[in-house]
Formats: structure tokens, sequence, C-alpha cells
């Protein structure tokens, strides 16, 4: 096929011992490192709209001469190095903090300095690793903020939590917000725009030597859920972010500081984001840690109801199970004891030990 493009979805997932022995027996191959095996996957050959799709064992898929193959296997099966000091063995958690009057689920109810630090506190004590602090919705239909009130609700907030137990975050398209969480405590930059929105963001990413999250969104939030369209949205957000990553490790950003996001809920329709949660193994072809952020979102009133976005918790819960079974890395929460206790019992249950 012209111009082809390798992707690979591994399947037939394996989780523990289980995968242990299969990997070893060579009836298998590790995804992204330890603790999950895929025995199958399906070969994705082609470009958005003009792909061809076929089933390989793993075995056949490690015994093949493919340079191409080998390159993209590599990427799929390597053991993530730590994330901003974080290990990756299992799914860490990302709690969110909303310093804003307006975000979807939580608009209002942390948007003071005390209350956000009071309530980043206690996602802390009930499991988050890290802290992700927010001071503009990009929610569907909102309207960008002002540099300065989101420098004024986000910053002061970073600095009072100097000394807590978990990694700071901050949720910002901003260079200017970014260079100042940077000074005040931040480890990661969390960019909805994949360091699009601002010239400057790169720039400053490089010279603060944050962490860097980068997720894929179509359009800006106030029209990003205009009838959004695809061709292949599963192959054109992994292009995305695949070329997002290329740019940021060609500015000077260590490829061990850089996570991948498909962006659910940005510039997605349902089926939009069904599509990509039903595919998220494929993007461990990224070569990078992956965060998944579908937290009461609007998709799964759309599936299974619940009009107020605090009703959508055990959807939630379904969505960060399916995630972390994908192999995800990180999951970006609102409820962190329920999806803590949540990922805890799945993982026992398909590990058959506690630990």
């Amino acid at each position: 096929m012209a111009d082809a493009k390798l992707y690979l979805r591994p399947i037939g997932l394996l989780y523990g011992a289980t995968a242990e022995a299969a990997v070893a027996d060579r009836l298998a191959l590790p995804l992204a490192g330890d603790g999950i095996a895929f025995a199958a996957a399906e070969l994705i050959e082609g470009r958005p709209g003009n792909a061809r799709k076929r089933l390989f064992t793993a075995r056949a898929l490690a015994d093949s001469g493919d340079a191409d193959l080998k390159s993209l296997l590599e990427r799929v099966t390597a053991k993530r190095p730590p994330f901003a000091g974080l290990a990756l063995d299992r799914p860490a958690l990302m709690g969110i903090v909303n310093v804003t009057p307006d975000s979807f689920s939580d608009g209002g109810l942390y948007d003071t300095k005390e209350e956000a630090i009071a309530h980043a506190a206690e996602l802390a004590s009930a499991g988050a690793a890290i802290i992700d602090i927010g001071g503009e919705s990009t929610r569907p239909g909102s309207n960008a903020v002002d540099e300065a009130d989101e420098l004024a609700r986000v910053v002061p907030v970073i600095q009072g939590l100097r000394g807590l137990h978990a990694v700071i975050s901050v949720d910002t398209r901003k260079a200017a917000i970014a260079r100042e969480a940077a000074s005040a405590g931040a480890a990661i930059l969390n960019d909805v725009s994949a360091l699009t929105f601002d010239p400057n963001s790169l720039p400053v990413a490089v010279e603060t030597a944050l962490c860097v999250v980068l997720m894929h969104a179509k359009g800006e939030p106030k029209t990003m859920q205009d009838n959004p369209v695809y061709t292949d949205v599963v192959l054109e957000v992994f292009d995305y972010l695949e070329e997002r990553i290329g740019a940021a490790v060609r500015a000077g950003i260590d490829r061990a500081r850089i996570a991948a996001d498909p962006g659910v809920g940005f510039g997605k329709t349902m089926a939009h984001t069904l599509a990509l949660l039903a595919n998220l193994s494929l993007f461990h072809g990224l070569g990078v840690p992956l965060l998944v952020g579908a937290s009461r979102k609007r998709f799964i009133q759309g599936i299974a109801g619940g009009e107020h976005p605090g009703t959508r918790e055990p959807g939630s819960q379904a969505v960060a199970i399916a995630a972390a079974a994908q192999g995800i890395h990180i999951l970006r929460v609102h409820d962190v004891a329920a999806s803590r206790q949540a990922l805890a019992v799945w993982r026992a249950s398909v590990l058959g030990t506690e630990n």
C-alpha cells in the first residue's frame, strides 16, 4: 500500500502471573513494560480512511523481519520510565482541583485559595499521586480566561501546596502560567492544546524542565463540540499526538518527560469517544505514558443517564477500569477515593492477590 503506515492495537490482554508466564513462553508480549501482556494484535496498515486491518499472534509479530514493525513493537512493549518521579507499575490517579467558577462538574466549589488547598490535601490523602490545578475551564462552550485572572487563581494554590505528598500539575494552555507554576512548585504541565495554543509554551516547557501531558483537542473549547468530523478518529488522534511528541522532542524535551492524552470529549461526539476508549491499547505505539480523563463527562449520560455530572461517578469508575485494563498509566478523576477503591478491587480480581 503506497505511503503506508503501521499501527498496532494489542488485544488478548493477560495480567499478572499469567502474563509473565505467557511472555516467558513466547506466547505473548509485554504491554508497555510489566504486569500486562498481549497474546495477539490487530495490525493496521495504511492511513486514516484507507487502512487494512489484519490479526496476528504475538509470536508471529515478534518473529517478523519487518524493520518498521520491529520499531513499532519496541515502542509498544518497552517499560515506561518514571514520569515526574512516579513509578508507572500501576495506574496513578490524578486528582482534579478546578479553581474556577464555571467548570462543568465542580465550578465554584473550590474557587478560593483556601478551599482549593483543602480539597487538594483531601485528594492526596485519598490516594492521588498527582494533583492537577486549573484556573481556566475548557469545558465545551467555555470562554478563554484572562491571563492575569488565571495566574491569580492558580499560583497561590500551588504555593500553598508545598510539601504536599503528591506531584503538582498545572492545567493550562498559557506559557506565563506554566512558568510561574513551575517556580511555585509544579512538576507537570497538562496542556489541552498539546503546546499549540501559546507559541511560547514549548520553549517554556524546555526552559522549566516541566514534564508535559500533550492532549488532542479538535478546535477551541468554545466551539469544539459543534459537529466535529473525522475520517478515522482513532488513527487521526494517534497521528496528531505522534506529531506533537515529535515536535516536543525536537525542541529539547526528553521523551521521558512526555505523556499523551487522546482527549476524551474534546472535539469528539459520543461515537468518537467510544471508538477511542475501545482502542486505547493502540496508543501505546506512541512510546510514552498514557493519560485518560473521562471523569463525569457527558458521554456517560448519553449511555446510561446522569443529568448532573456528580451522578456520573459509577460510569466514571467503569471507564477508569476499562482504561486500566488496556494499560493506561494515569487516570484524571474527580473522586479519588472511589476511583482508588474501584481500581484496587479490579486489580485484585484480575491478579488474584491484593498486592
